[in-house]
């Protein structure tokens, strides 16, 4: 019962930090550069902020609900071992 971590590598931890700021950087270049009014460009860059926000709070609580499925997973596993061990020493502590 030894669970194995899937470490990411470097690279793709700098290629998801490049990503993201490199289209924060693009939605608010075209917020600021559009050719609306500026109570439009607050409208899109106040929506452009919230969807961020959105999908990391949707990113984050999903994990949780896959580690806490996990965790629950071994505690059962942990029970189950628990009690098999219990039936063994009962079976080997009748007489014969």
């Amino acid at each position: 019962m030894n669970p194995q971590i899937a470490r990411h590598s470097n690279a793709w931890i700098g290629f998801t930090y490049a990503s993201f700021a490199a289209s924060a950087a693009m939605i608010a270049l075209g917020v600021v550069f559009a050719p609306i009014d500026v109570w439009m460009k607050g409208y899109f860059a106040m929506g452009a902020l919230m969807l961020v926000q959105s999908a990391i709070t949707v990113t984050k609580t999903l994990r949780d609900v896959h580690e806490s499925g996990k965790l629950m997973n071994r505690i059962e596993d942990a029970k189950t071992e628990r009690l098999l061990m219990d039936i063994e020493r009962t079976k080997d502590e009748r007489p014969a």
